[in-house]
């Protein structure tokens, strides 16, 4: 299963559009949150089904906090972040995600892209496609899962500015 992930667009989707055909056939599109209502755009721009949760900075969205998935025989753990202090370290998210039994946790927030394995558990932020911090260009993720693995790939769009 191959899943193309975002967070934090805040309402600008240009780069989503350079990463979509540069992303390869999908099966899934997660959302990591800020702006909810992109999800919408996402699901314009491909046919491809989009699950997502609100942020921080979606106060009058009517969506998830958080999303569990079962993919692959593999449980993921779909969040924005902010209710677990990341911006301070992921001990909180770690938690949450050893609580639900899961083996991935996508998250956003803090628009710095990481892919780290913590207690055997793989936390993945594919950073901000809108507005980066800490790095040079906007990012997006994509998870590549089957029963035995999941492997992560974070990628920049670092010519198109």
């Amino acid at each position: 299963m191959r899943i193309g992930v975002f967070s934090d667009t805040h309402g600008f989707c240009d780069y989503v559009k350079i990463a979509i055909p540069r992303m390869g056939n999908l099966d899934l599109i997660l959302h990591a949150g800020d702006y909810y209502t992109d999800k919408e755009s996402l699901e314009k721009m491909t046919a491809v089904q989009v699950e997502a949760v609100v942020g921080n900075c979606d106060p009058w969205a009517n969506g998830p906090r958080e999303q569990i998935f079962k993919l692959e025989g593999k449980k993921l753990l779909l969040t924005h972040g902010h209710r677990y202090g990341i911006k301070n370290n992921l001990q909180k998210l770690f938690y949450r995600a050893e609580e639900v039994g899961a083996d991935v946790v996508v998250f956003g927030h803090t628009h710095y892209a990481e892919s780290v394995m913590y207690g055997g558990i793989l936390l993945f932020n594919p950073g901000s496609i809108s507005r980066p911090r800490g790095q040079a260009y906007p990012s997006y993720g994509i998870l590549e899962i089957t029963a035995e693995a999941v492997t992560p790939h974070i990628h920049y769009i670092e010519n198109d500015f």
